[in-house]
């Protein structure tokens, strides 16, 4: 693909085949996202690349502990809820795909069903953990360096063919993620990455959000005209 092809082509993947993917080309994605640029070539990063049995017992884990009431323990900071035009921006995508899945406001098991598929990495084959050195936490640079590689990861994984979402639900109990992706001591976990081949029958994987045009985004100064 043309780069312009997989910037405006890729989506967010929330229904996957179950379809195995090859580490070969997972190593190869990874290595081609880590040419993203970091504060001075400090590249914080890690990669857990998840499968299988682990993955399977993360998903049961976090979805039984959600279910539970145990309250979530995700390690990086999480802020303030959203309000103004960004719950907006969250209240109409969320719109967009309960409409795709056809999923009526008063359906509560339905909306609850929705849920849980974030607590369990969207079924997708393998799960992607990006996790930082804990040295660097609190640093200003290390969480724009950890999106700028994972911004390269979901576009070097769609220009192979590859679905993917990024998501914070199948990190929201990190004890369980921590035991079964060994995760190490020393490494601070940020993200987590649903990855696969996408599911062409899934409603929800046709949802292009809608995005901010140039002029309400950008603020030029000093051009003429």
């Amino acid at each position: 693909m043309q780069f312009d092809e997989v910037v405006l082509g890729r989506r967010s993947i929330r229904g996957y085949k179950p379809d195995p993917v090859a580490r070969e080309l997972i190593e190869e994605i990874i290595g081609l996202a880590m040419r993203a640029p970091s504060s001075m070539n400090t590249q914080p990063w890690s990669f857990y690349v998840i499968t299988g049995e682990p993955l399977e017992k993360i998903r049961n884990g976090n979805t039984e502990r959600m279910l539970a009431g145990v309250p979530q323990s995700r390690e990086f900071r999480t802020g303030e809820a959203f309000a103004g035009h960004h719950r907006d921006r969250q209240i109409g995508v969320a719109k967009q795909l309960f409409s795709a899945m056809k999923i009526e406001r008063d359906d509560k098991d339905a909306r609850q069903d929705w849920v849980m598929r974030g607590f369990r990495q969207f079924d997708a084959p393998v799960c992607v953990i990006i996790t930082y050195d804990r040295v660097l936490d609190g640093s200003d640079d290390t969480p724009f360096d950890c999106g700028a590689v994972a911004t390269a990861l979901v576009n070097a994984a769609w220009s192979r063919g590859l679905g993917t979402v990024i998501n914070s639900q199948g990190i929201m109990q990190s004890p369980v993620v921590r035991e079964h992706a060994g995760i190490a001591d020393d490494q601070v976990i940020m993200k987590s990455i649903a990855l696969g081949w996408p599911d062409e029958s899934f409603p929800a994987n046709e949802v292009i959000s809608t995005r901010k045009s140039v002029d309400e985004a950008a603020i030029f100064v000093g051009f003429e005209g």
